[in-house]
């Protein structure tokens, strides 16, 4: 092969490299769509929502726990899901000073009907791989992201944050 062949298909790499990643980008803003249109919530709402689903009456630093994200933001799509009255924050029985939030009826109803995750899917998968497969991902995967200077980026191990609204997004640039 001349060099002129060697530098053609190097070219052809990079670019599927990068085509291979504008789908997953892709793959991420259709899933944020769609969740909304399915049921008018972003998915850090949805997961806000589980969470509280999962774990019962419970502050805001336990969700933000559990979700990943900051209290901050955690506290703002609380504010917006108040605001939808699926959500509703009460006081402690034990601890008055203690603010839970709550599932309201309708957060229970609409919660039967969300559609799954896009990481929930990506994780059954990945689960289904040899463990030498689920490290080369991750190996290559890390690469990408210091190759991109994303390695000190704060981000969550959940796909779709770009769902947030304006609100939860400002909160997560200034966390940056």
């Amino acid at each position: 092969m001349d060099m002129s062949e060697t530098s053609a298909s190097e070219q052809l790499l990079w670019q599927d490299v990068l085509v291979a990643l504008r789908r997953i980008i892709r793959a991420t803003d259709l899933q944020s769509k769609r969740m909304v249109k399915a049921c008018g919530l972003t998915v850090p709402q949805v997961m806000v929502l589980r969470a509280i689903h999962s774990l019962g009456d419970v502050t805001v630093k336990r969700i933000s726990g559990e979700v990943f994200l900051s209290q901050a933001t955690v506290t703002t799509i609380l504010d917006r899901l108040e605001n939808k009255h699926l959500v509703e924050r009460v006081r402690s029985q034990v601890d008055k000073r203690v603010v839970n939030a709550r599932l309201t009826s309708a957060a229970r109803t609409m919660l039967e009907s969300v559609p799954p995750l896009l990481h929930e899917r990506f994780i059954a998968r990945f689960d289904a791989l040899e463990d030498w497969e689920k490290n080369q991902i991750l190996s290559a995967l890390q690469r990408v992201a210091g190759m991109m200077d994303a390695q000190s980026i704060d981000a969550s191990p959940f796909l779709d944050i770009d769902g947030l609204v304006d609100g939860e997004i400002d909160v997560l640039d200034r966390q940056t």
